[in-house]
């Protein structure tokens, strides 16, 4: 390593993002004097977001810390379960999130998102606003300065998307008193209240409904309950929360 660069390593969590570093993890960066380690760490294609510990000689560093020539950095991955305080546990999903969304609010997380693209710029501005954790597999987006918080969703799969947002922050699950339409709060309807919404041959098979407090849609353990059902089942028993926090 020259004297006027850093040496930075990665943890093997975060190669994903960085085509620049070595097979080992490592990359030389120069010095300039003026940049901090957080515009480093994002020099090397790494959001923020996915940043945990820095530690720079072997003593932890905050990401404003401006390095000097031939010092080694280690850039660690966010601890897991992750904490946001500040403010309740909530989610903001991009437009490409869609099933993801239907199976947080299935879960009962309070999850906000629209099935017409936004923008950038508003979704930045919506996560800020309502302190929401902006969820997204858009680096760019994650890089921006606005949002309240946010993470990378790194598979491409629903199921697996689940595993990594439930194992990563541990929200308070509250299966079934979610609307998965629109995130409005469900609650215990009869028969007649929601009889203008059913077919005849629903009215006739069932007589347990949930209502949605906000859009007014019907729900009942119908065709897809028991697929419904494992799901609820597998997050419940493999990801509740460890000390009861949401």
């Amino acid at each position: 390593m020259k004297p006027s660069e850093i040496r930075v390593a990665l943890a093997p969590g975060l190669l994903v993002f960085s085509p620049a570093a070595r097979r080992d993890g490592t990359a030389s960066v120069a010095a300039d004097g003026v940049s901090t380690l957080g515009h480093v760490v994002e020099s090397l294609g790494v959001p923020l977001t996915e940043v945990g510990a820095i530690r720079c000689d072997g003593r932890e560093v905050p990401r404003r810390h401006v390095p000097s020539g031939g010092e080694s950095v280690e850039v660690d991955t966010v601890p897991r379960p992750q904490r946001v305080p500040g403010a309740p546990l909530r989610f903001l999903l991009d437009v490409h999130l869609g099933t993801l969304a239907r199976r947080l609010r299935l879960l009962g997380v309070d999850t906000a998102y629209e099935s017409t693209d936004l923008g950038d710029p508003a979704l930045a501005a919506l996560s800020a606003a309502e302190k929401r954790v902006l969820l997204s597999r858009d680096r760019g987006l994650l890089r921006r300065r606005e949002p309240w918080a946010g993470a990378f969703v790194y598979s491409t799969r629903p199921e697996e998307q689940l595993d990594e947002v439930l194992d990563r922050f541990r929200p308070e699950l509250r299966p079934w008193t979610r609307c998965t339409a629109c995130n409005g709060l469900l609650r215990r309807a009869t028969p007649e209240e929601v009889a203008g919404r059913l077919k005849g041959g629903t009215r006739r098979s069932y007589d347990v409904f949930a209502r949605c407090g906000d859009c007014g849609r019907a729900y009942w353990k119908g065709a897809h309950h028991e697929q419904l059902e494992a799901i609820v089942e597998r997050a419940v028993t493999a990801f509740a929360p460890e000390d009861g926090r949401g």
